[in-house]
């Protein structure tokens, strides 16, 4: 799968269509938050979404119901990845270490992810 990182725009609109599964552009538009675009901006940014290899459709006569091609989950490992390469390099020690150092990891989360790396050890 060739992902390609997605506008703020694109991430708003993608956001809403793997919370609703799929929707037509009226239901995209009544969850987005104020000021709300235009309903032409939206179908075009879902239009170019769907270019992009992100989105699929289902026609209804002239009408369109849109569903997500690429899962959230997929999107969120892209992301990570290209995070860790571009600015940690490649290491996900510097990663967590960052986070770690600027209190974005609370006491509570790290135990958990303590508990994570015992299950992964236990699973090699």
């Amino acid at each position: 799968m060739n992902l390609k990182e997605l506008t703020k725009a694109e991430e708003e609109i993608m956001q809403v269509l793997w919370q609703q599964g799929s929707a037509f552009v009226k239901d995209v538009l009544e969850v987005l938050p104020e000021p709300k675009p235009a309903y032409n901006t939206v179908s075009t940014i879902i239009r170019i979404l769907e270019t992009k290899g992100f989105v699929k459709h289902i026609a209804y006569g002239k009408t369109h119901q849109y569903y997500p091609a690429v899962t959230k989950e997929d999107y969120r490992a892209f992301v990570t990845n290209k995070l860790r390469a571009g600015y940690f390099d490649n290491s996900a020690r510097a990663m967590m270490s960052f986070f770690m150092e600027n209190e974005q990891i609370d006491l509570k989360e790290a135990d958990e992810i303590l508990k994570m790396i015992e299950e992964m050890k236990k699973r090699q």
